[in-house]
C-alpha cells in the first residue's frame, strides 16, 4: 500500500572518515529525546557497528539505507518503515561525503540524501588549516548538484577557536556554521580492527552521550538544526503491512552476543515477513540450541576475540553440530561461517577448535580482506540460492579461512575482480560474504520452506 510520509530528517556527514559523525549524531539524538522529541536513525550503507551506538540512545533498532543493496524507491520504503511515528529523523552518512562505489558517488552519503530529499549537516575537524578549511569546504559544495550541504558543525575545537572559523567559512562560502563541539576528556569512541569498539565494550557510554549532549546543547544551536530538519520534504513509499508470526509459526534461532552481533535489520525483517518467529541465543553462555528451533540463523562480529570462550562451550558446540547435521536449516556469514569450521585463531595466534561442520580454520591476516560491496552469483545449486542467482552483498573482515568455498563468484563493482566463495552441505549455506536478504527474495522463501518442512517433519 501507498503511504505519504512526513519526517523531519537530516544527515549527518563529513569530509572524510574520523571527523566526529558518530560522536555528533548520538549526542544529537539524546538531546532530541530530552525536547521531548521521538527520533528514529540510520546508517547509510552496510556498516553495522556505528548502528549500535544508536540502539543505546533510543532503544529501538537503527536501519540500514543502502544503495548499492537496493533501489531509490526501496531505500525510501525502508526510510518510511524507520520513520513511520516518528518526530525527528537522524541519518548518519559513510566515510566521505561523495565516497561511494569504487570511484564513484554511487550509495555515498551524498547520493542518499539526494535520493531522500535530506538536508546534510557537514561534521568538520579544522585541524592543521586556516583558509584552506573554506576552499575544501566550498570544493564539497560545488562538486556535485544538487548542493545537499546545508549547514556546518565544527568538530573537536574550542568555542574561542570556533568563532575564528565561524567567520571565515561563512564570509567565504556562505555556508551557515551553527556551532561547534569541543573534545571532551574521557568521551573518546576508541577503534580497532573492524572499527569502533561495541558499545557494551565501552565503560560509561550512557554517561558519555550525556555528556556530549550536554555540551551540544550549550555550544550549537540546537533549533536551527531541528528548524533544518523541518524543511526536509515529505514523500509517497510502497510499505507492505506489517507481520506478526504465528505463535505456532517455525523459529528460527539467531546468535546474538558479544560473539556474533552483526545483522541488517531488514534481513531480520524479511525472515519475519516469510512467517517466521525469531528468537536470540548466546553461543558464549547457553549450553544448547533453543529446543524449538527450526532454523538457524549465525550473523557476523567478533568470534575471533571470543575464540577461547566458544571453543570452551563443548555442550554448545556439540547440540549446535549435531542439529546441523540432522538437516537443521542454517545460514552462516562471515562470523558464523568462521564458528563453523574446524578451528580459529585467536588475536594471539593460538587455535582453537571450533564446531566442526564445515572444512577449514579460520586464519588471522595482517589487513582486511576483500573489503567492500560484491554481486555474488552462484555457480551451483545450494538449498536456498540456485546455479545463476544473485544477491548484493558485501565483504569485511580481517580473519581469513583455508577453505572459503566455491559455490559461488563474488565480483567487485568498479574493477571487476573476483573470487569464489560460499560453501553448502546438506541444509547449510556459509560464507563469507554479508548478504542482504531483500536483494534476493528467493533466498528468504527457500530458507523458510525449509525451516516450515523441517518443523513438520519433527512432528511425525
Amino acid at each position: 500500500m501507498t503511504e505519504r510520509i512526513t519526517l523531519p530528517r537530516l544527515m549527518v556527514a563529513a569530509p572524510a572518515s574520523g571527523s566526529g559523525k558518530t560522536t555528533l549524531t548520538c549526542a544529537l539524538l539524546r538531546e532530541a529525546q530530552r525536547r521531548g522529541l521521538d527520533p528514529c536513525a540510520f546508517k547509510c550503507g552496510p556498516e553495522y557497528i556505528d548502528p549500535m551506538f544508536h540502539r543505546p540512545v533510543l532503544g529501538l533498532p537503527s536501519r540500514n539505507l543502502d544503495l548499492f543493496f537496493s533501489s531509490p524507491e526501496q531505500v525510501r520504503s525502508q526510510m518510511a518503515v524507520g520513520g513511520r511515528g516518528h518526530s525527528l529523523g537522524v541519518i548518519e552518512g559513510v566515510m566521505g561525503l561523495y565516497d561511494g562505489v569504487g570511484a564513484t558517488h554511487r550509495a555515498s552519503s551524498w547520493h542518499l540524501a539526494q535520493v531522500t530529499d535530506t538536508p546534510v549537516v557537514l561534521v568538520v575537524e579544522p585541524k592543521g588549516a586556516a583558509l584552506t578549511l573554506a576552499a575544501q569546504l566550498k570544493g564539497l559544495i560545488d562538486f556535485h548538484s544538487p548542493g545537499m550541504i546545508k549547514a556546518v558543525v565544527l568538530n573537536g575545537c574550542s568555542a574561542h577557536t570556533a568563532g575564528f572559523y565561524t567567520s571565515m567559512i561563512q564570509e567565504e562560502t556562505g555556508l551557515p556554521v551553527v556551532g561547534c563541539l569541543p573534545r571532551l576528556e574521557n568521551c573518546t569512541l576508541s577503534s580497532r580492527h573492524l572499527g569502533l569498539l561495541l558499545p557494551e565494550e565501552i565503560a560509561g557510554l550512557e554517561e558519555k552521550i550525556d555528556r556530549l549532549a550536554d555540551q551540544l546543547e550549550e555550544t550549537v544551536d540546537v533549533p536551527r538544526l531541528l528548524a533544518l530538519a523541518s524543511t526536509a520534504p515529505d514523500w509517497t513509499a510502497e510499505l507492505s503491512p506489517p507481520v506478526s508470526p504465528a505463535e505456532d509459526a517455525p523459529v528460527v534461532a539467531v546468535a546474538q552476543d558479544e560473539a556474533f552481533c552483526f545483522y541488517y535489520q531488514a534481513n531480520l525483517e524479511a525472515l519475519e515477513q516469510q512467517g517466521m518467529r525469531l528468537t536470540a541465543f548466546s553461543p558464549l553462555r547457553d549450553s544448547c540450541l533453543p529446543p524449538e528451533a527450526c532454523g538457524l540463523y549465525l550473523g557476523g562480529g567478533y568470534p575471533e576475540l571470543h575464540a577461547a570462550a566458544l571453543s570452551g562451550n563443548q555442550p554448545m558446540l556439540d547440540s549446535l553440530r549435531q542439529a546441523i547435521q540432522g538437516g537443521l536449516p542454517t545460514l552462516a556469514e562471515c562470523g558464523g561461517f568462521l564458528y563453523l569450521q574446524q578451528s580459529l585463531e585467536d588475536a594471539q595466534g593460538r587455535s582453537w577448535p571450533m564446531a566442526g561442520v564445515l572444512d577449514g580454520e579460520g586464519i588471522q591476516t595482517s589487513g582486511l580482506r576483500r573489503f567492500g560491496y560484491i554481486t555474488l552469483t552462484m555457480g551451483e545449486d545450494t538449498p536456498y540460492l540456485k546455479a545463476g542467482e544473485q544477491a548484493a552483498a558485501h565483504e569485511f573482515h580481517r580473519w581469513d579461512s583455508t577453505c572459503c568455498g566455491s559455490a559461488a563468484c563474488a565480483v567487485r563493482p568498479g574493477n571487476g575482480k573476483a573470487w569464489n566463495c560460499m560453501t553448502w552441505k546438506g541444509n547449510l549455506l556459509a560464507g563469507f560474504p554479508h548478504l542482504y536478504y531483500p536483494s534476493q527474495p528467493n533466498l528468504v522463501r527457500r530458507f523458510a520452506r525449509a525451516c516450515t518442512q523441517y518443523k513438520e517433519n519433527r512432528r511425525q
